[in-house]
């Protein structure tokens, strides 16, 4: 069964749901996007460990791969792509507090990439490296000044700009 979690409007499918898909043949991952350390914890107990788990969620990445994820779908790597897959492979190898630094200075973009649907902030972040990216389509707008000002910070601290 899938359902919409009401403080977070997501799909959800329950973990049982995903442990019987996991059984088809060419069914091989999940990008877990539920915001819910519990429900990926689930889904992996519940399926082999050749079922792939992704975090949705660029923040989410690093407490995902202690409970079996694998990787990520994420926004944030068209900014800082290298770095996530430095923390990502620091975290396999075993070293969870270069892992861990490494997510803690990404951390504000995480947050700002989120602040408003995406792609607003991600494109507003492109365009401001100077990429052609185009604009976001309605029914989305662009991004306003507040939001602007705070993309512009955090790239700056990260000196992505």
């Amino acid at each position: 069964m899938c359902h919409t979690i009401t403080s977070r409007p997501r799909r959800v499918c329950e973990p049982d749901t995903v442990a019987r898909l996991a059984e088809v043949s060419n069914i091989v991952g999940i990008k877990e996007a539920s915001g819910d350390i519990d429900q990926a914890s689930q889904i992996r107990a519940l399926t082999d460990s050749s079922f792939s788990i992704y975090s949705g969620d660029d923040s989410l990445t690093l407490p995902l791969l202690s409970v079996g994820a694998e990787g990520v779908v994420s926004v944030a790597s068209h900014l800082v792509g290298d770095q996530i897959q430095a923390m990502i492979q620091s975290y396999e190898q075993g070293d969870v507090q270069v892992a861990r630094s490494t997510h803690l200075k990404l951390f504000p973009l995480f947050k700002v990439l989120f602040a408003s649907p995406n792609p607003i902030p991600v494109k507003q972040a492109l365009k401001l490296q100077g990429h052609d990216v185009g604009s976001t389509r309605l029914p989305l707008v662009s991004s306003d000044a507040e939001l602007d000002g705070a993309i512009r910070s955090v790239l700056q601290q990260l000196d992505l700009l």
